[in-house]
């Protein structure tokens, strides 16, 4: 059965790398840890490396910290639904929101939960997702201030994950004023601006991040060491926190180009060949996971002379193109994975969950909280 891995100490010394810049330029910072799919195995070892926030825009996940670590603060990421407005509020403790409906329905079961409810307001920047229109905050926040039991922690904004819009100085400065001038207005203070996320990283060193923005969620920098802004790696951080691991399942030299009618395959897809590679053949392997547990585009083998071709839905096909490879059924393959293809493969009762785990002490960071 094929598993993917998650080293422990390579996640730790991403999560110390990014929590010194952090610390650095007086940012509070949240993990985004919707990756990890509520895996009890994965949230354990994330826990002991990491004391902060989590974040997470799935309910369950959320459930399975506080069952792990009630004292970890949980905070859900996207508006939630109004029929679970009982179970944001026993859950998370602080909820990003866009509806006053319901926020009214959080203000009722904090009140009947006897809690405080925190809110982040989130705001339209461009990105076409989640928020109000920015026009509309006064007047939102002065409703918000009606309902009892909810307190406003921060606002905030989600840039890139929808139609690819990226942050620069021109966006964090609105936001910056838009905070100045609602406690302005409302003699109020509005502790964060939650407006950074793995996207935002890039832009702290360079001084285009406003002192005013003083929280970020990051997910896909930690786990990946991704420079997301540039489609890069962060230099000192680890790329390979996870892998994934087949075992060789078929091993028979074949011809490059199969015959007889094409039609579509599996994916909708009719695959098309290079005639220069008819009467010619290649050492094929299979190996034991398909397009059920992971996207082929989004895995690469981590030994060189060996290429994908595609997957059906439980196997994967390789080419080997060196011949000094050596390599027989039963052999493990690894390959490295990036975050799509680990969220598939988290989403996959058919790929198993491992931890290399050398990490045994928790390290404090005091960090406060949204």
């Amino acid at each position: 059965m094929s598993y993917i891995t998650l080293n422990t100490e390579k996640l730790a010394q991403n999560y110390d790398f990014l929590n010194h810049l952090f610390d650095r330029h007086e940012i509070e910072w949240a993990i985004v840890a919707k990756l990890l799919c509520g895996n009890e195995t994965f949230l354990k070892s994330l826990l002991s490396v990491a004391d902060t926030d989590i974040c997470d825009s799935r309910l369950s996940n959320l459930k399975k910290i506080k069952e792990l670590s009630p004292e970890t603060k949980t905070v859900y990421i996207k508006p939630p639904a109004k029929r679970l407005a009982a179970s944001i509020v026993k859950y998370a403790d602080v909820s990003f929101n866009s509806e006053l409906e319901t926020i009214k329905a959080l203000s009722e079961e904090a009140f009947k939960q006897n809690k405080t409810h925190r809110i982040v307001i989130m705001i339209e920047m461009g990105e076409l997702r989640e928020g109000i229109m920015a026009d509309s905050l006064p007047d939102f926040y002065a409703e918000v201030l009606k309902f009892p039991n909810i307190e406003v922690s921060g606002i905030g904004t989600n840039l890139k994950c929808l139609n690819g819009i990226l942050p620069d100085r021109e966006k964090l400065d609105r936001l910056v004023n838009y905070r100045r001038n609602t406690e302005k207005r409302f003699k109020k203070k509005i502790p964060y601006i939650s407006a950074g996320s793995s996207v935002t990283i890039p832009l702290i060193n360079k001084g285009n991040v406003p002192e005013g923005i003083n929280h970020f969620r990051v997910g896909e920098s930690l786990f990946f060491g991704t420079d997301v802004f540039n489609d890069n790696y962060i230099k000192g951080m680890h790329k390979d926190v996870f892998t994934l691991t087949a075992e060789v399942i078929e091993m028979i030299e074949k011809p490059m180009v199969p015959t007889g009618k094409v039609g579509k395959n599996l994916t909708g897809e009719s695959p098309e060949y290079d005639d220069k590679d008819r009467g010619k053949t290649s050492v094929r392997a299979i190996v034991d996971l398909g397009v059920l547990d992971i996207d082929v585009n989004q895995v690469y083998p981590l030994t060189n002379g060996i290429e994908v071709l595609g997957a059906s839905s439980d196997m994967m096909i390789l080419n080997i193109t060196h011949d000094k490879i050596d390599l027989k059924v039963g052999d493990e393959l690894n390959f490295g994975v990036s975050y799509l293809a680990v969220l598939r493969a988290m989403n996959s009762d058919y790929v198993d969950k491992k931890v290399i785990d050398t990490v045994k002490v928790k390290k404090k960071s005091h960090r406060a909280e949204v």
